[in-house]
């Protein structure tokens, strides 16, 4: 009702803007059987690790990124050329890379046609490994750890491809994440030399199994993984937190919010399990590198994992059966997860970046949420929760233009318009619009919610929520100024 609402004014206001494929029958177009041929092409290489031998012929982690490349540039051909498929990477050397060491990503770049800097990230590592993390030449199939991540990534970029978006999609198959989360790095350094505006990051790592070690199986769940306070910018905002507000509402923990969300709403038999936690118990995954340089990243992994097929040797022990086999996979529910990572790409790509909103209202009875006119945003969802519920509870509108449904926050404002005195006025002229939209929530006391604002294209593409707290907006903190010197 809200979406529809809002479409109406940006159809009184524009003209009646194009509506784009509806995000189930995108998230339809995800085949099952093609998952289950990109996991058997990957499995088919032997090994994938990262220091196993280049240049042998269908063996191996060269030939898994060569064949990749291939898979990456067929599908653009298919769309006339509309990916740039490129191989990033950085010789290496650490403690589990004693020698150097050439670790190369494939990634795949759908450009924007209206917004080209504002990226989404959709990953998944190719790499595999066995018992011992430095062996590189035994089988080590790697069908669910990360082969699943790895099909998901190429078939986001097989459907999306046929679609187009104002934000940039990219899709990378990284290695390395075994020897270090390497990958990792190496893509989130390429963001930033790109002066890419990173909005979120897709990791998927083991996400094509749904039955455990011990017999427990799910097939209707995918956890979703977020940081809480955010990490970069954490020293700088943590005594700021202390009397505001933050703990729960980091970008990456709001990028978890809108993909439990989207999930509702697509109906396809997959529920988001929100963790709230960086990453498994002790453990880790590629999306923290990004989380490090400052990106919203969530880590997407199985409701129940199966710890005998993940990182052993292939063998048979006093009756268990051990290794990371395709036949352990289950490739319907695979397609589910697939499914809710296109829809989050395309609902991302198509809606603007959000809003940078602030909140006022200490010793007072009512809340002001303000924040800066976004590019490309018809307008706005004010979004507040109590400071113990998960999910956002209230919400409120405040159009860009369209004056039949209150004052606009991005064009010249009378002082006050009767009709919606909630709605804060502004300073402009007819040649400078006003900086700042706002919102009056009459009797809502700051002390006893969390605030937030979300941005909603013309097409009804709505950003993930942006919470009014320290740390809380979609972009790198910023680095401490130097202190000065006598």
């Amino acid at each position: 009702m809200i979406t529809t609402l809002l479409l109406a004014a940006a159809a009184s206001a524009q003209g009646a803007a194009p509506q784009p494929t509806p995000l189930r029958t995108i998230a339809g177009q995800v085949s099952e059987q093609r998952l289950r041929e990109t996991v058997e092409r990957l499995v088919s290489f032997g090994t994938r690790h990262t220091l196993s031998p280049r240049g042998t012929p269908g063996r191996g982690i060269g030939a898994a990124l060569d064949w990749t490349q291939a898979e990456f540039q067929r599908i653009s051909r298919a769309c006339g050329g509309c990916l740039t498929v490129v191989r990033p990477g950085d010789t290496v050397t650490n403690r589990r890379i004693p020698t150097p060491t050439l670790v190369e990503n494939v990634v795949a770049i759908q450009r924007g046609t209206g917004d080209p800097n504002r990226v989404v990230i959709i990953t998944g590592h190719i790499d595999s490994r066995v018992t011992d993390v430095m062996n590189a030449t035994s089988d080590a199939p790697g069908a669910n750890d990360d082969g699943s991540g790895t099909a998901a990534v190429i078939e986001a970029a097989r459907v999306l491809s046929r679609h187009r978006f104002a934000g940039t999609i990219v899709y990378a198959a990284l290695s390395g994440e075994e020897q270090g989360l390497v990958g990792g790095r190496i893509l989130a350094d390429y963001a930033r030399a790109q002066g890419w505006q990173v909005l979120a990051n897709l990791n998927n790592d083991i996400i094509g199994n749904s039955c455990g070690s011990d017999g427990t199986c799910d097939d209707a769940h995918v956890r979703v993984f977020s940081e809480g306070l955010r990490w970069q910018g954490g020293d700088q905002i943590r005594g700021q937190v202390r009397s505001l507000g933050g703990e729960n509402d980091s970008p990456s923990r709001n990028l978890s919010r809108f993909l439990d969300t989207l999930a509702d709403q697509l109906r396809i038999g997959l529920d988001v399990r929100q963790i709230w936690r960086n990453d498994r118990f002790g453990r880790g995954g590629d999306h923290t590198e990004f989380l490090n340089a400052g990106y919203p990243a969530v880590r997407m992994t199985v409701a129940v994992e199966n710890y005998d097929a993940q990182h052993q040797d292939l063998r048979n022990e006093d009756g268990t059966r051990f290794g990371d086999t395709i036949d352990r996979m289950d490739f319907p529910y695979l397609r589910k997860v697939t499914q809710l990572n296109v829809a989050a790409l395309a609902e991302l790509a198509r809606a603007p970046m959000p809003p940078e909103p602030t909140v006022e209202g200490a010793v007072s009875t009512d809340t002001v949420v303000t924040w800066r006119p976004v590019a490309g945003a018809a307008g706005y969802f004010v979004r507040w929760r109590r400071t113990d519920a998960s999910q956002w509870q209230e919400v409120a509108i405040v159009p860009d233009r369209d004056q039949s449904l209150g004052i606009p926050c991005n064009s010249p404002l009378p002082p006050l318009d009767p009709a919606h005195p909630e709605l804060i006025p502004v300073q402009g002229t007819p040649a400078t619009p006003p900086s700042v939209c706002g919102i009056r929530l009459y009797h809502v006391r700051v002390d006893d919610w969390t605030f937030g604002v979300s941005s909603v294209a013309a097409d009804g593409s709505e950003s993930p929520v942006a919470s009014a707290v320290p740390g809380g907006a979609f972009r790198p903190v910023p680095p401490p100024a130097p202190a000065a010197t006598q």
